[in-house]
């Protein structure tokens, strides 16, 4: 394959040469912490850590791991390394269950930002002749702003029409001659879907998407790829390190590629917190290498995945990472049995007749949780056709409990009664403490 390269030069660095870069840009990083931020001084001066112990990059381990509600405890600019008058631009988490996690950025944070938005985004092959529309909500979310800057520097042109007013993206798609869509999985699938509808999926000119911000299975990709035929590509990060731009896939599509000069990334069991050796799938911890502005070490994602350090057939010999196979606070216990919404969604999308919309209704029945899959039906005829009906929703009940280790209920609903979402879908609908047995 004639793989695109932003910078080969630093994309195809010898894993020494990788090593040595982390190590020295991990020293500046801890010393930033350290001398600049009153809470990671206390932090570390507890745990009995002083920057003059990270001699080799095995040593990450002997500092502390950090989580949002560390970051929370600090709201709003305790944790930041820069005075004031060299910030030059805020984002925050959406804040949806407290306090938002808020980030602050240098000139030189967003130059960085950019080069690891540049990187994936030509990995994608993307190039300066495409025309872009960023279909991410605008504001304090990072991802409209990593994509709009990584873009710019690319090159080509961006149409920033952020979330929303579906129909208008549509138009603009077809009279722009728009060629890369980036948008959240669940809003590519939406516009995929609207667009097949309308007839219109053979006059658009799209040909890669980008997209982000939540987990997008091989099923919602191969969903989205057959109805307005692009190639999808996923890539990764979170508001606490700086945004997208940790990793992304190249058209290989055989895991995302680490930026990792400007990430050091580890796996941890997500229960010890003990580090565990490559391809055991564990918690993602990531301790960016480039911010002035917003510094932290060691910060736990709560994000499922893998990591292989060999070289891809891209070229590209920086360590590639699964897609987020789940997350340790979207799990749900039911009955004893761990579930991710992604195995649910493996399932449901290669079933014939339902669409790509689903809910998880949780419950509480005789002290027990129990699980609803509600899914919506392609058409709504087959409501009346009760024998049909009735397979296929045991077929699907049966493939459930086959992949989940449970039998949960599941519902077959009219089209366009479950909500439609413009950025993260929220899926999980939790109604334990609503309802009484």
């Amino acid at each position: 394959m004639n793989e695109i390269f932003f910078d080969k030069e630093k994309e195809t660095m010898k894993r020494r040469d990788i090593e040595a870069l982390q190590l020295e840009r991990l020293k500046w990083t801890v010393n930033r912490c350290y001398d600049k931020v009153p809470y990671y001084k206390e932090i570390m001066d507890k745990a009995g850590v002083k920057p003059s112990h990270i001699q080799k990059l095995s040593d990450i381990s002997l500092l502390p791991l950090l989580s949002k509600a560390d970051m929370r405890e600090n709201y709003p600019f305790k944790l930041f390394a820069s005075p004031t008058e060299e910030i030059v631009e805020i984002h925050a988490s959406s804040g949806t269950t407290g306090k938002p996690v808020v980030g602050a950025y240098t000139r030189n944070d967003l130059d960085a930002w950019s080069e690891c938005m540049a990187r994936i985004i030509a990995a994608s092959g993307v190039t300066r002749e495409d025309i872009a529309q960023i279909s991410f909500g605008y504001g304090l979310f990072t991802g409209a702003f990593g994509l709009h800057y990584g873009l710019q520097k690319v090159g080509c042109m961006v149409v920033p029409i952020s979330s929303g007013n579906s129909a208008k993206q549509l138009m603009l798609m077809e009279d722009f001659g728009v060629t890369v869509l980036i948008a959240t999985p669940s809003y590519g699938v939406y516009l995929s879907e609207l667009a097949k509808d309308k007839g219109i999926s053979d006059h658009l000119k799209l040909r890669v998407g980008l997209f982000g911000s939540e987990v997008c299975t091989p099923e919602m990709r191969d969903q989205i790829e057959e109805n307005i035929g692009i190639i999808v590509t996923d890539n990764y990060g979170l508001t606490e390190i700086g945004g997208p731009g940790v990793s992304g896939e190249c058209l290989e599509r055989d895991g995302l590629h680490i930026n990792e000069d400007y990430y050091l990334c580890e796996i941890i069991d997500p229960d010890t917190c003990e580090p565990l050796p490559e391809g055991e799938t564990g918690e993602v911890v990531v301790t960016p290498l480039w911010k002035e502005a917003f510094p932290i070490f060691r910060y736990r994602t709560k994000d499922l995945a893998t990591i292989t350090y060999e070289p891809c057939r891209c070229g590209r010999t920086s360590a590639r990472m699964t897609k987020v196979m789940g997350r340790t606070d979207d799990m749900m216990i039911i009955k004893g049995v761990n579930v991710f919404p992604s195995q649910i969604e493996s399932v449901l999308f290669t079933k014939p007749h339902i669409g790509p919309h689903y809910q998880l209704i949780l419950r509480k029945k005789n002290f027990m949780d129990t699980l609803e899959v509600q899914v919506e039906l392609i058409d709504s005829s087959l409501l009346e056709r009760y024998r049909e009906l009735d397979a296929l929703q045991n077929d699907i009940r049966g493939s459930l409990k086959s992949v989940l280790g449970l039998d949960c209920k599941v519902t077959l609903v009219p089209p366009r009664t479950i909500q439609r979402f413009e950025g993260k879908a929220k899926r999980i609908i939790d109604k334990r403490n609503e309802e009484q047995a």
